[in-house]
Order: C-alpha cells, then sequence, then structure tokens
C-alpha cells in the first residue's frame, strides 16, 4: 500500500494522541548509571514509581513483556533490557490503541504506517549491539518509539522521517514527554526527508536502523556507515522480507564489501515500504 496515497484519509486523521494526555512529571534527572531491576517484577515496580513517577497496569505489561522477549531471545544484552524497561510504549501508540500496546502486534498508527512489534524492535536493536558511544541513523521515525529506545542506549540518535504530518506529530508527542521529564528525548535530532538518501551532513554512522521494506540495500547508507559499522534492515519484496544484519567490511585499498546474515534466520518479518518523497515505493532491480 502507498503510504502517502492516505494521509488525507479520515482514519490517519483520526489516529491521533488524545489532547492532554500525559504521564506524570519524572522526578529525577535522567542517569546513564541508574538501572530498574531487570529480574524482579516488584522491585521494578517500585524503581519505576520512585524513579520515574510511572505506575498502573502499563509498566507492568511492559515487565511481562520483557521476559518474554528474553524467553524468545529478542533481547540478550542488560543495557538493551533497561532501555526496553525505560521506554513508555504505551505513549507512543494512538489512543484506540493504548490498550494493547504491549501486546505482539505491529498496530496502526495513521499515515498508512504501524508501530513496529515489540519483538522485532527489540531483536534489530539488540542486533546493531549499540554502544554508549555510537552515533546512530534510523530511517523510518514513525510513532518515535524506536528513536526513543535508542536515546536509552546512546545520545547520537538520528532519525528521518517522510511523511511530514506523521514527522509534525511526532515532533509534539517528544516535546510533551521532554517537558515531562524524559530528558532522554533530547539526544533525539529529527529530519522530514527522504530516507533512501540517509543524511550525509551528519555521517558517518556507526549503527543504522531502517524501520521500511526495500528490495535492496540503499548505497547511499552503505556509503554513510563506518568501517565496520552495523545495519538493521528488511529487504525483499511485499509480503517476503527479511530481516538482514549488513556488516561494512572496508579493504586496505578503501573498497568495501558487506558481510550478510538473517537475523531470523530465514523468517518473512513485514514491513511497510520505503517511499520516496512524490510518494513511490523504492523498488530497484539489484542487491546491493
Amino acid at each position: 500500500m502507498n503510504r502517502r496515497s492516505l494521509l488525507l484519509g479520515s482514519a490517519a486523521v483520526a489516529a491521533t494522541w488524545p489532547a492532554g494526555w500525559a504521564c506524570a512529571a519524572v522526578p529525577k534527572p535522567y542517569d546513564w548509571a541508574a538501572n530498574p531491576p531487570l529480574d524482579n517484577r516488584d522491585g521494578y515496580l517500585a524503581w519505576m514509581a520512585a524513579n520515574r513517577a510511572e505506575t498502573g497496569r502499563f509498566v507492568g505489561q511492559r515487565f511481562e513483556r520483557l521476559l518474554e522477549l528474553i524467553k524468545h531471545q529478542d533481547v540478550w544484552e542488560d543495557r538493551h533490557k533497561r532501555a526496553f524497561l525505560l521506554t513508555p510504549r504505551e505513549e507512543f501508540v494512538t489512543a484506540k490503541n493504548r490498550e494493547r500496546a504491549y501486546q505482539v502486534h505491529y498496530l496502526d498508527i495513521g499515515f498508512g504506517v504501524t508501530i513496529t512489534g515489540p519483538h522485532t524492535v527489540l531483536r534489530m536493536t539488540n542486533t546493531l549491539d549499540i554502544q554508549r558511544t555510537d552515533k546512530v541513523l534510523e530511517i523510518g521515525t514513525g510513532s518515535g518509539y524506536q528513536s526513543a529506545v535508542l536515546a536509552n542506549l546512546t545520545d547520537k540518535v538520528f532519525s528521518i522521517e517522510i511523511i511530514k504530518p506523521l514527522f509534525e506529530r511526532t515532533g509534539a508527542l517528544y516535546e510533551r514527554l521532554i517537558a515531562d521529564g524524559y530528558a532522554e528525548f533530547k539526544a533525539i535530532t529529527r529530519r522530514n526527508a527522504d530516507g533512501y538518501y540517509g543524511w550525509a551532513e551528519n555521517a558517518p554512522f556507526d549503527k543504522i536502523i531502517v524501520t521500511c521494506g526495500i528490495d535492496h540495500v540503499p548505497p547511499p547508507l552503505l556509503q554513510q556507515l563506518k568501517p565496520g559499522g552495523v545495519m538493521t534492515i528488511p529487504v525483499g519484496p511485499p509480503g517476503a522480507m527479511h530481516v538482514l544484519k549488513i556488516v561494512k567490511e572496508v579493504a586496505g585499498d578503501g573498497t568495501f564489501k558487506v558481510a550478510r546474515s538473517d537475523i531470523y534466520q530465514g523468517g518473512i518479518v513485514n514491513f511497510v515500504p520505503l517511499t520516496k518523497l512524490e510518494g513511490e515505493v523504492v523498488r530497484g532491480t539489484h542487491s546491493n
């Protein structure tokens, strides 16, 4: 489905976050060294209430989903578990889907796009093995949830969204959450542009995550990836996409090649297609 064709649809316009939807102000400054309990539900709930002013069923659902993420081997590093537990996914879904925020499903956010399910978000993110010092580029800001997770792993997050109304809506959400004390989201630098071409002015990047599908790896993204850098990207035709881990290997003469692996060992995971500014789905004739 063409994402741009839905921009004026009533469903897309209606699927907004409700006015006045806000969490309690975060009582403590963000601290990279502060870690909630990862293996004790009651301890986690108490820590979140004291440190993030988050209480209620969504916090419990977040911890329960973490246990499922671990069980299915979608997250394995403690710092990535921490990022998941500190990110209020319920704030990034639309009003009609808030009760489903921690289900495995992809959920509609309007404009013909979805918020990716938590298992895929965390597997793609943990596959990148993001370090505190990494500069990370995201293609497809969407709801803003993926960027929010990234902002709990590094303070250098760059994100591109092609759909201007969605870009503006997510920006307003971030402004509200930052005002509520989620200072980590200040680390996210955003741009309304065509993600196929990356963000040359801020390149090179240690890691790149692409959250929309395409049938080839965009050459500009490979060029903007550092030597030894890693990218996760859904590649393939609609209905047959595979999420690939791409590692850029550079030779002494400056030439480079890529090493590929399938993070789902052949399993198909579908994403909305990457589109260009004029609204055409990007389809290549080759694979890099």
